[in-house]
């Protein structure tokens, strides 16, 4: 089995879109090639031991021999750290999830002194995509009303086509994303962290530049990781900035939204609507005002399913064992120095 093979097919089609290249790792900078354990210890870890063991890695019970961790749980973080604690000579460490928010200031002690940390990014760009244009077609149809209605109502709602659509973030998500509209004609500026443009969209501005975009948006997708940097960078401010009719769709993390400020701009109708796929605080407390406003849409975390990410991040494991034991080349690095 080769490192392009894919060890378990997705039964959706879905594949991984990456905004990084696989990176080749200086020789003098690799981690030492050794046992790789699986954590947390869980019914799911035989799974990945089979894959690691498919991908030529050895599969052995967390020890001084550990050279390598396969870590499986997002909320299990003290499992993690404790294992880099006691062992020192962990010198690779897999992450389960495109965003590391949860992890990486427990990291980057370990970061700095040269663990490598790979993670998810990209594997699930294509179902999150997907459910962000969802979220977005649903908005501007006004399903949350519609869906709601006992009597037939009034003739309204939005088209997508020719819509001007600002993306915040430039990953696998947000280039699925744009290949996504591409049938509708729109016009995409994408709003990321560092300089450079991304294929297909027709605009690229940075952080800073946010605020000058938001007035001509029909659509506003956030799609960052969660950083100091992205956390409330859409406010009272950035919500009064954007138009009556457009549509806010978060599909990144919770934090990324200010959630009092987005409560009252959805009721002064400030904006048209919302589509959450995470909250802030989460999950979304019962009773919260977010869940009956009737220009809101929640799903509880499920733009990837767990059906929808086992295969994916069993792919990135196996490509990055095999990268591991092979001396090729690492997909999807993150670092937790800068929180993605």
């Amino acid at each position: 089995m080769t490192a392009a093979s894919t060890p378990v097919p997705s039964p959706f089609g879905h594949h991984e879109v990456l905004s990084q290249a696989p990176v080749a790792i200086p020789a003098d900078q690799r981690p030492e090639i050794g046992a790789i354990s699986i954590l947390p210890v869980n019914s799911i870890q035989p799974r990945y031991a089979e894959v690691v063991a498919e991908a030529g890695g050895d599969v052995a019970p967390l020890s001084t021999a550990t050279r390598a961790v396969i870590h499986t749980s997002y909320r299990d973080v003290d499992t993690l750290i404790n294992a880099l604690e006691q062992y020192p000579e962990i010198g690779w460490v897999q992450l389960p999830y495109a965003g590391i928010d949860a992890f990486a200031e427990r990291l980057r002690p370990h970061a700095e002194r040269g663990v490598l940390f790979t993670s998810g990014k990209g594997a699930y760009a294509q179902p999150v995509a997907e459910h962000a244009l969802m979220l977005t077609l649903a908005l501007q149809r006004q399903l949350p009303v519609r869906l709601r209605a006992t009597s037939w109502g009034t003739s309204s709602g939005l088209s997508l086509f020719g819509a001007n659509i600002v993306i915040v973030g430039a990953g696998g998500i947000a280039r699925e994303l744009i290949r996504l509209l591409e049938p509708f004609g729109v016009s995409v500026t994408v709003v990321r962290r560092s300089l450079g443009a991304v294929a297909g969209a027709d605009h690229t501005v940075q952080f800073g530049e946010m605020d000058a975009v938001l007035p001509d948006a029909d659509v506003v997708v956030l799609a960052a990781a969660a950083t100091p940097e992205t956390c409330g960078m859409i406010g009272t401010e950035q919500l009064r900035l954007m138009r009556e009719d457009a549509v806010l769709v978060n599909i990144g993390r919770g934090p990324l939204v200010d959630t009092d400020a987005l409560v009252a701009a959805l009721e002064a109708g400030e904006i048209y609507g919302a589509g959450l796929d995470v909250t802030n605080p989460e999950p979304l407390p019962d009773g919260h005002p977010l869940w009956s406003n009737d220009r809101c849409i929640i799903t509880p975390h499920t733009a990837d399913t767990p059906e929808m990410v086992l295969p994916l991040i069993l792919r990135r494991v196996h490509d990055n064992v095999r990268a591991y034991v092979d001396h090729g080349r690492f997909v999807g690095i993150a670092d937790p120095l800068i929180g993605y």
